[in-house]
């Protein structure tokens, strides 16, 4: 499907939990081509909520069977309900004729992702992923090292997105029901994992080691997770709930130099307290110097270990901008579900190797 005039693409949004409310809605708002025309929502305090951050024009409609006979009044569907729902959901939205995004992770098994995508294919209809941390400042930065050779031919990448969260939550995301597709590995390691393939290539063997450590929890809230990637390079990937004290997010090894960077992109922060990409002068997604990352090879840690290394900015609302270019056939899919099954090849291995104890060839 590609829309070639000047009007907004209309977006229809179902779910409006923490990924819909927090990311996606505000992310679509910002993106000049795209309307939130509907969001989907049965529960009457986030349609009401909906309704206050997003004006009286806005659809609201409790279920996305709903959506199905207005197919031709929308141009793409944004799923971001819970995970157990993505693939019947996609399904029945590229069988409406609709394009998709769909949140992380896209499917439960990388089998059900590419039939997804075969779907899609067969549709002619755009089917893409979320996977926002592709435009965190520091994986942007660290690209940006990698491409001008600043760290030399790399060996090893450790990356972390840890938490201190020692009492659960409760929800579907920390059921232990399979089903539910709960727990990291499928939720923090979709990203860590993603990255890891997007800057050092497929992986070749997957050991990991999963634990359920907080009183009362049903899924996998501490993982580690050990690629070797089919280039050489050795990603060790790090997500947890259960960490007291923080490691650097990124810790980068490379024949000339290192860059390690600690502290996570500011822009779930800022959405989360209402800041919106362009409400406002200030720059989006920039970070202040004393939060930058150190390049360097040597040095003692007394010393700062290196030089700063200015952050460049984080950019999620490209993701947006990429996908209403996708849809008037002037750019290609940011994300592809092709990219999201190889990730869940990875997640899948990992689940594999944890739970048998064994390194995992793919």
């Amino acid at each position: 499907m590609t829309r070639n005039t000047h009007e907004p693409l209309r977006t229809a949004l179902i779910g409006y939990g923490l990924a819909g409310s927090v990311f996606h809605a505000p992310l679509i708002t910002a993106t000049e081509g795209l309307t939130l025309d509907t969001v989907v929502t049965g529960n009457p305090d986030r349609q009401a909520q909906a309704r206050t951050e997003h004006g009286p024009h806005l659809h609201l409609t409790p279920t996305p069977d709903t959506l199905w006979p207005r197919a031709h009044e929308l141009d793409l569907v944004v799923i971001a309900s819970p995970n157990r729902t993505h693939i019947p959901l996609a399904t029945a939205a590229l069988e409406a004729g609709l394009p998709v995004v769909v949140d992380k992770p896209l499917a439960a098994t990388a089998a059900e992702a590419r039939t997804l995508a075969a779907l899609a294919e067969t549709r002619g209809l755009l089917l893409s992923v979320f996977q926002n941390r592709r435009w965190d400042n520091d994986f942007l930065t660290l690209t940006k090292l990698l491409a001008d050779g600043t760290l030399g031919d790399i060996t090893r990448f450790e990356s972390r997105f840890e938490r201190w969260r020692p009492r659960l939550k409760g929800g579907w995301r920390e059921s232990g029901d399979p089903a539910e597709i709960g727990g990291l590995l499928y939720d923090l390691g979709s990203h860590v994992v993603d990255q890891a393939l997007q800057l050092f290539g497929p992986a070749a063997t997957v050991y990991a080691e999963s634990d359920v450590r907080r009183e009362g929890a049903q899924a996998d809230d501490d993982t580690f997770i050990a690629l070797t990637h089919t280039s050489g390079v050795r990603s060790h990937l790090y997500v947890s709930a259960t960490t007291p004290q923080l490691g650097p997010r990124f810790r980068v090894l490379g024949s000339k130099a290192g860059y390690v960077k600690y502290g996570l992109d500011p822009q779930e922060a800022a959405l989360r307290e209402g800041a919106r990409p362009g409400a406002t002068d200030e720059p989006w997604g920039t970070e202040p110097e004393e939060a930058w990352g150190r390049v360097g090879s040597g040095e003692s840690p007394a010393t700062g270990g290196g030089r700063p290394e200015p952050t460049l900015p984080g950019d999620y609302p490209a993701y947006y901008a990429a996908i209403g270019a996708a849809l008037r056939g002037t750019a290609e899919n940011p994300v592809t579900a092709l990219q999201a099954a190889a990730a869940l090849d990875v997640l899948e291995a990992a689940h594999r190797s944890a739970h048998e104890k064994i390194t995992v060839r793919l």
